[in-house]
């Protein structure tokens, strides 16, 4: 996924400055295209752009489209289709056809509308913008496309082909529980990933900036930490200690909470004993099954980093995937 950006943000500070702003939107692509399906591209009344649809000149006759469309305030859809000779020339790398929706903020996108997004996106509240192509209605829903939201995956409503559901979730966020070694490899990598990591664990020595640097850090109990936190549908959640008094606390929070993904480190052995006790705690198999444990994809990994690699690896599955 790609990392948070603030592309509806401008068009609103561009339009509410005055200067006008449209809205372009990856709305559907085929073949090979470097942005997914709701990738966005917000365009100035004085040309000025933030964000991208494709990486290479479909942004040129992107923006000379925008321009026109906030001459007549009226929504524009575009396609583009090149073949693989011609593909890198206008940043499709290997061939492939998008369709791309512009919207001049104020017309089909009013500007009170794009403010509840923006202002949904800053309480870190998932929601998806829908609009009707065919009846040039638009609208914000909380609900009822969970799974969408879930798989952070814009596209046409199954039901609707002309409906296009734009997903906007929060950042994601990793919580890793324990500041061993693995979280030093886990940590840069999620960060890469597009991860908001935070690092608990109430070990001062071990849970430093010297360690972790530029990562938020908490040394309060583990399962006072995740509860103050939240746990919600963008969180992964990674168990490090190897200590049931640290990382059980975590778990029930965990399997009590909504987050995508709960992984503790140890063997088959240790993670059997640790199904033993939540069973007693009065955890149901449903719920304990949502713990990947031993943690990681299996690929045979030693040591720290590639654990971390393979733990990543898991949650990206599950989050693209489902569990």
């Amino acid at each position: 996924m790609d990392r948070f950006d603030n592309i509806p943000e401008q068009a609103l500070a561009w339009h509410r400055a005055g200067d006008r702003a449209a809205l372009a939107t990856v709305i559907e692509t085929w073949g090979s295209a470097p942005r997914r399906t709701g990738a966005q591209l917000a365009i100035s009344g004085k040309g000025e752009i933030a964000g991208s649809v494709s990486g290479g000149c479909v942004e040129g006759a992107v923006v000379v489209e925008a321009l026109e469309a906030l001459e007549d305030g009226t929504p524009r859809e575009l396609e583009f289709g090149v073949s693989d000779d011609d593909a890198f020339a206008v940043g499709l790398a290997c061939g492939g056809t998008i369709r791309v929706l512009v919207e001049p903020v104020g017309g089909a996108l009013s500007e009170a509308l794009l403010a509840e997004l923006a202002q949904a996106r800053a309480d870190r509240r998932a929601i998806c913008y829908v609009a009707d192509l065919e009846t040039g209605s638009r609208s914000l829903m909380a609900t009822g496309h969970d799974e969408r939201l879930r798989m952070d995956r814009s596209g046409f409503d199954d039901t609707a082909p002309r409906v296009f559901i734009g997903v906007h979730n929060p950042p994601l966020r990793l919580i890793v529980v324990g500041a061993v070694h693995i979280a030093q490899a886990l940590v840069p990598m999620a960060r890469l990933a597009g991860y908001d990591p935070v690092v608990i664990d109430p070990r001062e020595t071990f849970a430093s900036q010297s360690r972790f640097p530029e990562t938020t850090l908490m040394h309060d109990w583990p399962d006072e930490a995740v509860q103050a936190l939240g746990l919600d549908a963008r969180t992964a959640l990674v168990l490090l200690t190897h200590d049931p008094k640290l990382d059980d606390p975590a778990i029930e929070q965990g399997l009590h909470g909504n987050c995508f993904y709960i992984g503790a480190l140890g063997s088959t052995r240790t993670h059997a004993k640790r199904v033993a006790r939540l069973e007693a705690a009065g955890f149901s198999a449903e719920k304990i099954a949502r713990i990947h444990g031993p943690i990681g994809l299996d690929i045979g990994a030693a040591g720290p980093a590639e654990i971390a690699v393979a733990t990543l690896a898991q949650m990206t599955r599950v989050l693209r995937r489902g569990a």
